[in-house]
């Protein structure tokens, strides 16, 4: 298993300045999130080949891989020119992907669950025309349900997985998201079985909670999505119980799982939250058969 840092909080960092604030912070594995000189969120990625060269030799410099790469594209969205420039970016991310001699991808559902059901045909349709690519490469590409998608619910998430049907496609369990996607942690993770693969390591308050009053939006009625990307221990995710779970699966044991930590929270602290939640991970899981450490 790798231990990984979703390095979106020091997003402000140079590129090629990245993997040594990475290795600095304790972290061998970067999660490429999305930045505007790589994969902007949404638009085509920036990135070159000569940013692609420069970018692996100071990953090597600093000690630091990329486990995975995350883009995010409207690739299940309504409208349909859209989804096929989505595509098209989809195309080029695992081109780039490929070139930093990295075999994983993750990302979301990413249509709307105002309009579920025409959000699902654009994502067949467009796994339909990206699955051949990622065989063809021998990428993987992990799932997950996020709030405000046409797929919120953990359980369906995985049946989606499960219908696509391919050994590369898996399941992302993300903690902050643990009360979007229904609230039952440990029975999400059982019902994934082998095909959780990537987990997201954040803390969050459930938006349920005090009858539905913990957050107060106005105005009533509003369907807005409520989650948060706090350090781990900060919020209402049950933290014995998610790596009690996974200890029991023996998640820490496989060689294809990734943990990342992704807190957004405190970029005012970055580097000590990113330090602190290595530490706290490394802390839960000693009584693992294989202890999870950032080096």
């Amino acid at each position: 298993m790798k231990l990984a840092l979703d390095p979106y909080m020091l997003r402000s960092v140079p590129l090629l300045e990245l993997p040594g604030v990475v290795a600095d912070l304790g972290y061998e594995h970067i999660e490429l999130s999305p930045r505007e000189d790589f994969t902007p969120f949404f638009l085509h990625p920036r990135a070159g080949r000569e940013t692609v060269r420069q970018f692996k030799a100071a990953l090597d410099a600093a000690g630091v891989s990329v486990a995975c790469h995350l883009p995010l594209y409207r690739w299940s969205g309504p409208d349909e020119d859209e989804r096929q420039a989505a595509v098209r970016y989809w195309k080029r991310a695992i081109e780039l992907t490929v070139e930093l001699d990295c075999r994983v991808m993750n990302s979301e559902f990413n249509g709307r669950p105002e309009a579920a059901s025409l959000s699902e045909a654009q994502f067949w349709r467009s796994m339909e025309e990206l699955l051949p690519v990622f065989e063809r490469e021998g990428m993987q590409l992990r799932l997950e349900p996020h709030p405000d998608d046409f797929v919120e619910d953990g359980n369906v998430a995985v049946d989606m997985i499960r219908a696509i049907d391919s050994p590369l496609v898996s399941f992302l369990y993300c903690a902050p998201h643990t009360f979007h996607m229904g609230g039952d942690l440990t029975g999400i993770m059982e019902y994934a079985g082998d095909l959780l693969t990537h987990l997201h390591l954040a803390d969050s308050f459930d938006h349920r909670g005090s009858s539905g009053l913990r957050y107060i939006v106005n105005p009533p009625g509003s369907t807005v999505r409520v989650h948060q990307h706090l350090d781990i221990g900060q919020g209402e995710v049950d933290w014995d119980a998610f790596f009690g779970t996974l200890g029991r699966l023996g998640f820490g044991e496989r060689d294809d799982t990734i943990m990342t930590v992704c807190v957004f929270a405190w970029e005012e602290r970055a580097r000590q939250s990113c330090i602190a939640n290595r530490e706290s991970v490394e802390a839960r899981t000693k009584a693992w058969p294989v202890p999870v450490t950032g080096r």
